[in-house]
């Protein structure tokens, strides 16, 4: 508790420029990745973050110290060049894009290795603590790093939020943003631009490898709780920050541990459980959902079986065994047991001796089930022109789906009809 205290009093100036830096790296990368990602081209932000190592390998033999400032700079040119490269590639040769990204990222990544090992054996001795741009190292920022960072993230703001209906437009429909007149190949470089920014803004703390995480991996978790494009922006920051936040406490209470493997460690933590457990789009929910549905079609098919039944004896409210109504229709006989269970306890069917009846709601219920699948199998026949021995497979799945808006559209369409494709009576409710 006492270092939690300590940690969130940003007493220690360390402690403030790390946990500063890594707000505005992270919460900047995510913003920007947001859009990345719906543009489908996270593979970008890696050959980007590869690539930076000798453009900060050049900024330091130019000028023989490790001057933060030429580095992101020189990390900015090299950055644009692969991705200039790529695009170079794809369009002048028969090479697909990610293979394109591959060679790019490879030769980008290799010399730079080549350049920094030349530097470590130049005897140069500010050369030190330079291998810490591949995997980042936050507890060496300085208050002149802020200023710098601080100015980059400022800058991503201003661009994303002037260029951000443009830029939401190209992601979705870049036919229709060409014919509204966008200029989208200029849209397309500024971008490209922001995520090289994105990218240096990041490598001091990150580093260069685990930087593409950064930019992808929050951005990625937030496009499962949201459809809208703003929301999913500012979740992205959000996790971004707190991936930030808790990599700067993980490295302050354990100074062992790197702050920028476990920013991305944390993000992929939020990510994951964004994937299992976010509302709707997560697969624990679609799992339920769908089971759920299943339960709903099994017991709603049941309540038809009942009705045929009622249909052909002539009455409706007679008592069915598992024996009589598994010759109505194929069904697991465990399953429809389950079911049954399900209807008597939802006050749909009442039990006696291991036979089961209809009750009034259960009765109504089914009648409608039988009504929509009917009223559909009219509708197909008569504006699909689909024959009637071709529409019952379809009505099967539809009559588990159709609201009362649309049950009171088809009457309309179909002028209340009494009568189905098969000359059986349409129930009424």
């Amino acid at each position: 508790m006492q270092h939690l205290i300590d940690f969130f009093s940003f007493a220690d100036p360390n402690v403030r420029y790390v946990v500063i830096g890594n707000v505005l790296l992270s919460a900047s990368a995510a913003m920007v990745g947001a859009f990345i990602l719906l543009q489908k081209k996270a593979l970008v932000g890696d050959a980007v973050s590869h690539a930076v190592l000798p453009g900060i390998c050049a900024a330091f033999l130019f000028s023989g110290s490790k001057n933060t400032g030429l580095m992101l700079v020189g990390a900015f040119i090299t950055g644009w060049l692969a991705l200039v490269a790529i695009d170079y590639i794809v369009a002048k040769s028969k090479i697909k894009k990610d293979a394109a990204i591959g060679l790019v990222l490879s030769v980008f990544f290799g010399a730079g290795m080549v350049m920094l090992t030349y530097i470590q054996q130049s005897g140069n001795a500010a050369q030190s603590g330079l291998d810490h741009f591949i995997f980042g190292k936050a507890a060496t920022l300085i208050g002149t790093d802020l200023i710098i960072f601080s100015i980059l993230a400022a800058t991503l703001l201003l661009a994303v939020g002037m260029f951000f209906k443009a830029f939401t437009l190209v992601a979705f429909d870049r036919s229709y943003a060409e014919a509204l007149g966008y200029p989208v190949r200029k849209l397309d470089l500024l971008l490209t631009s922001l995520t090289v920014l994105a990218v240096v803004t990041g490598i001091t703390a990150v580093g260069v490898v685990l930087m593409a995480a950064m930019l992808v991996t929050p951005a990625a978790a937030a496009r499962y709780w949201t459809d809208n494009i703003r929301r999913m922006v500012t979740i992205a920051v959000a996790f971004g920050t707190f991936a930030g936040l808790a990599g700067a406490y993980i490295s302050y209470t354990a100074p062992a541990m790197p702050t920028g493997p476990w920013m991305v460690v944390v993000s992929s933590i939020i990510a994951f459980f964004s994937f299992f457990f976010a509302p709707q789009k997560g697969i624990i929910p679609k799992l339920y959902t769908q089971r759920k549905n299943q339960r709903i079609i099994a017991e709603e098919n049941t309540l038809k079986m009942f009705y045929h039944l009622g249909e052909q004896n002539g009455h409706f409210n007679g008592w069915r065994d598992v024996t009589e109504l598994t010759r109505t229709r194929e069904v697991n006989e465990t399953l429809l047991k389950t079911t049954l269970r399900r209807l008597v306890a939802s006050h749909l069917l009442t039990v006696r001796d291991h036979q089961w009846a209809l009750t009034d709601a259960g009765y109504r219920k089914a009648a409608r089930v039988v009504r929509l699948h009917r009223l559909w199998e009219l509708y197909l026949t008569k504006y699909m022109a689909i024959a009637a021995d071709h529409v019952h497979d379809d009505a099967e799945t539809i009559e588990h789906i159709l609201t009362p808006e649309l049950e009171r559209e088809l009457e309309h369409q179909l002028g209340y009809p009494k009568k189905d494709p098969h000359n059986t009576v349409i129930p009424k409710i």
